[in-house]
C-alpha cells in the first residue's frame, strides 16, 4: 500500500488549504483512513478520520474549521481546512488502518500505512 499525500503549503491565517491523499496497492473503500499532524519539537497528534462508510471523528482543535471526505472512486481521501490559524502549523500525515471494516480510529497505532507527509504553514 503507499499513500502520497498533497496540497500543503504557506497561506495566512484565515485562509484555506485542501489536503488529498492518493491510496494504491489495495481496495480503498474497505479502510478506515485517518490525518495527523507533527509541529516542530512536539508530539504527532490525531487531526481527523474517516470510516469505511463515511463515518468521521475529529480532534477537538480543528472541529467545524476541518472537513474530512473521501472518493473512493478516486482512491483519494480529503482534508479541508478552512479557517486556518498558526498553530495549525505542521506536516500532515495521512494514514490508512490495517483492518477493513473497522470504524473511525483516533489512535495512530491502529494505522499501518503512512503517507510521506506534506507541510502547512500558517502565518500570523
Amino acid at each position: 500500500v503507499q499513500l502520497q499525500a498533497s496540497g500543503g503549503g504557506l497561506v495566512q491565517a484565515g485562509g484555506s488549504l485542501r489536503l488529498s491523499c492518493a491510496a494504491s496497492g489495495r481496495t480503498f473503500g474497505r479502510y478506515a483512513m485517518g490525518w495527523f499532524r507533527q509541529a516542530l519539537g512536539k508530539e504527532r497528534e490525531f487531526v481527523a478520520t474517516i470510516s469505511w462508510s463515511d463515518g468521521t471523528d475529529y480532534a477537538d482543535s480543528v472541529k467545524g474549521r476541518f472537513t474530512i471526505s473521501r472518493d473512493n472512486a478516486k482512491d483519494t481521501m480529503y482534508l479541508q481546512m478552512n479557517s486556518l490559524k498558526p498553530e495549525d502549523t505542521a506536516i500532515y500525515y495521512c494514514a490508512a488502518a490495517l483492518t477493513p471494516w473497522g470504524p473511525v480510529q483516533t489512535n495512530a497505532d491502529e494505522y499501518n500505512y503512512w503517507g510521506q507527509g506534506t507541510l502547512v504553514t500558517i502565518s500570523s
